[in-house]
């Protein structure tokens, strides 16, 4: 037996040598480092990466890498987190005339939507959260970028948004007698769990349910609230027994306390606050998640792209308030999250948001930590992700110029490193 046991430690002691001995390192000598968590910019960094992790940060004293490293030079960069956008549809375009897309089959938008995902990591963007999209076609991008067949960001996915018949999540557009109804619609408390526990059935790592109607969609008040309390409850109970986190599409004022009482760990868009929901997502621990760049896009190209005029219509409802809720929410101290509704402006133009959000309200550092640690603790992956720091991931970009001085330098990103892999230098 007592040989045995030897054989068997000598075997584990031999792996955990070769284990050693195949790790993958890489050393990245950087210009500076910025710790997102406090705004400290520290010149002159050297960073270890060991496999998919950071395993040191350190004030560079000479170039003596480790002979079988990989090294990368961006002394010259200012160095950051990768960037996580808490809303984006990536498999539509904003660029495709409006009823075309409705023509599109599944496999079409799955097309469409790894194309997106390329172009969001290239944009900077190592993390996204998908909020709906049809046949769950994103969750199998999410499955071939894990598996490394194609490229991407690390994606938490919804599936079908849910909704109620009829409301902003049910596909209206379309007549009746073609018998066309969203696969996320489920009315009452019993039909919303059953809708939550299929999209989780079918690999969702996250859910979305519209709290109240919306701007693209056909027939809906933006102000006006779709689901009741309980049936809100309902969706975040059986969510979080599993473990997946829920957001809530939520113009209204009506409907965006509603969803926080609920329970919903985040609410987009935010259009219509007022001071009694921003003491309520104070006091629930809310993140708000507000896209407030996308405006500009719809209004200035949107009839070029088809949108109907009920739809601009309502965007012109919505834009100038949704910015005074934007600087009511930071001024009232919510947590904030970075969330762009990518597809209703071009994929990898995701950045552009930073400086409106600077514009409207908050410092450039707040912007940052909007789109890195704040993201990464709404998605409880605060121990993982949004800081350049030991034994994190290894999501790291890099940019010239110094983004706390100038938040669009962000605008172009020169590095992407996703888990310890470079897919741009």
């Amino acid at each position: 037996m007592k040989n045995i046991l030897k054989s068997t430690l000598a075997v584990a002691a031999v792996f955990a040598v070769a284990g050693t001995a195949i790790a993958d390192e890489t050393v990245i000598y950087a210009g500076a480092v910025l710790d997102v968590a406090n705004g400290d910019m520290k010149k002159d960094q050297t960073i270890v990466v060991r496999d998919n992790r950071i395993v040191s940060i350190s004030k560079t004293d000479g170039r003596s890498a480790p002979k079988d490293a990989k090294v990368i030079d961006l002394s010259g960069k200012t160095v950051l987190p990768g960037l996580m956008d808490m809303h984006v549809h990536l498999s539509g375009d904003a660029e495709t005339p409006f009823h075309l897309s409705m023509t599109y089959s599944i496999p079409r938008q799955t097309v469409v939507a790894v194309k997106n995902a390329k172009k969001t990591l290239m944009a900077g963007f190592t993390t996204v959260r998908n909020v709906g999209a049809a046949g769950y076609s994103v969750i199998g991008v999410r499955d071939g970028i894990n598996a490394g067949e194609i490229e991407g960001p690390r994606i938490w996915a919804a599936g079908h948004s849910l909704g109620i018949t009829g409301g902003h999540c049910d596909n209206n557009f379309l007549p009746p007698e073609m018998k066309v109804t969203s696969g996320g619609v489920a009315d009452g408390t019993d039909a919303v769990r059953q809708k939550v526990r299929e999209n989780i059935k079918y690999g969702a790592n996250a859910i979305k349910l519209c709290a109240t109607g919306g701007v693209f969609s056909k027939g809906t008040k933006v102000g006006i609230q779709q689901y009741s309390v309980d049936e809100m409850k309902a969706a975040v109970e059986e969510a979080h027994r599993r473990g997946v986190t829920v957001a809530a599409h939520a113009h209204g004022t009506d409907g965006i306390k509603a969803a926080i009482v609920a329970g919903v760990d985040s609410v987009e868009h935010v259009s219509f606050l007022d001071d009694e929901g921003v003491e309520l997502a104070k006091r629930f621990g809310t993140y708000f998640s507000m896209d407030i760049y996308n405006t500009e896009y719809t209004l200035t190209f949107g009839e070029q792209n088809g949108v109907p005029e009920e739809n601009l219509n309502k965007e012109r409802q919505v834009s100038k308030r949704q910015r005074e809720s934007f600087t009511k929410a930071v001024k009232g101290g919510v947590n904030m999250v970075f969330g762009s509704d990518a597809a209703i402006y071009p994929h990898g133009d995701n950045p552009k948001q930073l400086s409106r959000m600077v514009k409207f309200g908050m410092t450039p550092l707040q912007a940052l930590q909007a789109a890195t640690m704040n993201s990464a603790a709404l998605l409880k992956q605060e121990n993982d992700l949004g800081q350049i720091k030991e034994g994190f991931l290894a999501d790291i970009i890099a940019v010239d110029g110094d983004p706390l001085k100038d938040i669009t330098v962000l605008e172009n990103v020169s590095f992407v490193m996703k888990d310890g892999d470079v897919y741009k230098k």
